[in-house]
């Protein structure tokens, strides 16, 4: 389909197999390029063109579309029009551009969160590349102005945290560094712009992370519920190689497999048949047995929520069938959430089974596209909708412009998750090969450049197109405290914002709020057909054959 292993007029090569993202199916932190993700990171909106500029030609090698995914969708452009222009400008040739697109957008019910470009993080919890990168993605998401999630698990797997036994909720987490450390380092930067979301799953209920974090930082976090993601229909995983650290969380309370307890499987990790243990976190609403049921417990959660006292709250679901899809949205609905992420099959940040990614669930595009149509039969009935994300395989400018346009009006931004890690871990390595008494302590994987860097720059000023950018940010001084990772991501992100700014001003939107369904065009009559979105030969064509018959 449209992604090869190279791309010759990028100049860019996937290391593996890549996926319907762009993105190799295996990313490595350690990887040397140079995937157009990578290579974003280091020199941002100059990817957007072909390379040898002024002694090439090239020219489009996606000229069929088989299959349905978001890559089988076309963005409609037009040769007249301007919509959603600045207070003052006209549709004039000199305000007419690209660069007067506005990015900024925002979500919420009662209390508006405003975000710099529509896009946020997916969500980053107990994986060890979480807390390995943390710096490079909080410090990256708070500098360009988007929201950034803690994932489940942060405190129940940190050796550190003091949780009471035999406490009930409230007080019950005594101190918790490392879920202080990832707030804290986001709200460092901020600015107003964007906001620090911490999940909550049902060990975080158990252990009372929301009553932790409102009493401790208030209305700086937003809470999430999570129901699940597109990755995989069973809870959290993380994978662990000491029998002492595997014991230490079945204590906690987790799932652990193989059951680190048993006599057996002590005497098998002892003699090495056995090398790793996986920690599992407990499915969501196991104990409901009814629609009726869940929606009484979904409803409850939030009252209780509210009630001691966090004012935005919002909740995650994965890919799972129509039912549980209606479910989320109109639960979300009801009960007025700040915003609903929706996340199809099948990525995944984090340690999921294989063949569990490979085959569960629903395709982002058909998830995304019945979410539209579940969320237009509520509003036809008078009801304000929940604002939503879509998440699940987006690496790309033209993937947010598809995904904001398909689920037009009520979608106001794209949660990404690979992609956005892919910046953290090149910038940390470039650190690491630039400074290597940091090395260890940033976790870079390289001890110099390697060529593909090289053919960029050799330090950071000259490596990082968007490093002025960051500078203006934060001053000369606090340079020194931002970390590369940040640095590539807020290159990456600059990229991604000209590219889609570009795409908006081709289809005549210049503010995200008048991107519409009409901006798409199915490349096929199977993807027409699934996601509502007209044929290419079939948009306009009444009004066309109006204009030849006048």
């Amino acid at each position: 389909m449209r992604f090869e292993k190279s791309n010759d007029v990028l100049g860019t090569t996937n290391r593996g197999n890549p996926a319907e993202s762009s993105l190799c199916t295996l990313c490595r932190a350690d990887c040397m390029g140079k995937c157009e993700t990578w290579l974003s990171s280091l020199v941002g909106r100059k990817l957007l063109y072909p390379r040898s500029y002024g002694i090439v030609t090239a020219g489009a090698n996606n000229t069929t579309h088989v299959g349905v995914s978001y890559n089988s969708l076309r963005i409609q452009g037009y040769a007249y029009g301007a919509n959603g222009l600045g207070e003052g400008m006209t549709n004039s040739a000199d305000e007419c551009i690209f660069p007067n697109v506005n990015l900024e957008t925002e979500f919420g019910s009662e209390v508006k969160t405003k975000i710099k470009i529509p896009l946020m993080t997916g969500a980053l919890g107990s994986t060890f590349v979480a807390a390995k990168y943390w710096d490079s993605f909080a410090i990256g998401g708070s500098l360009v102005g988007i929201p950034v999630v803690i994932g489940e698990n942060v405190v129940g797997v940190d050796r550190e945290s003091k949780i009471k036994p035999g406490e009930t909720k409230k007080g019950k987490i005594e101190i918790s560094p490392e879920l202080d450390r990832r707030i804290d380092t986001y709200l460092r930067y901020y600015n107003g712009y964007g906001a620090i979301i911490v999940q909550l799953n049902v060990e975080d209920t158990r252990n009372g992370v929301a009553e932790y974090v409102v009493d401790k930082y208030g209305e700086k976090c937003i809470i999430e519920l999570k129901w699940g993601q597109g990755a995989k229909d069973i809870g959290g995983e993380i994978q662990v190689t000491s029998l002492d650290y595997a014991l230490f969380l079945k204590n906690r309370g987790y799932v652990v497999d193989p059951d680190p307890a048993k006599p057996e499987v002590q005497a098998a990790f002892k003699e090495g048949s056995i090398k790793s243990f996986a920690r599992h976190s407990r499915l969501g609403g196991t104990t409901l047995d009814s629609v009726g049921q869940v929606r009484e417990d979904f409803m409850n959660s939030v009252k209780y929520l509210r009630s001691i006292g966090f004012k935005r709250i919002t909740l995650k679901t994965g890919s799972y069938g129509m039912e549980e899809l209606a479910m989320a949205i109109k639960f979300a609905t009801d009960a007025k959430l700040d915003l609903l992420t929706i996340d199809g099959s099948g990525g995944g940040t984090g340690m999921s089974p294989w063949n569990m990614m490979q085959s569960w669930g629903v395709p982002s595009i058909n998830l995304h596209s019945k979410a539209y149509e579940y969320a237009s039969i509520l509003a036809a009935k008078g009801q304000k909708v929940v604002d939503m994300s879509f998440a699940g395989g987006f690496a790309l400018e033209d993937h947010i412009f598809k995904a904001l346009a398909l689920g037009a009006p009520f979608i106001k931004l794209v949660c990404m998750g690979r992609a956005i890690m892919i910046s953290g871990f090149l910038g940390s390595n470039i650190e690491g090969a630039l400074n290597h008494e940091k090395r260890a302590l940033i976790n870079g994987h390289w001890s110099e450049l390697p060529k593909t860097v090289k053919e960029v720059g050799s330090s950071a000023k000259e490596i990082f197109a968007s490093y002025f950018d960051v500078e203006k940010l934060v001053g000369k001084d606090e340079m020194k405290n931002i970390p590369y990772g940040a640095i590539a991501f807020y290159t990456l992100a600059d990229k991604l914002s000209c590219g889609l700014q570009q795409l908006m001003a081709g289809a005549r939107k210049f503010s995200t709020s008048k991107i519409a369904r009409s901006d798409l065009m199915s490349g096929n009559r199977e993807t027409a057909k699934e996601t509502g979105i007209p044929h290419v030969a079939d948009v306009n064509d009444e009004s066309a054959k109006k204009i030849l018959n006048s």
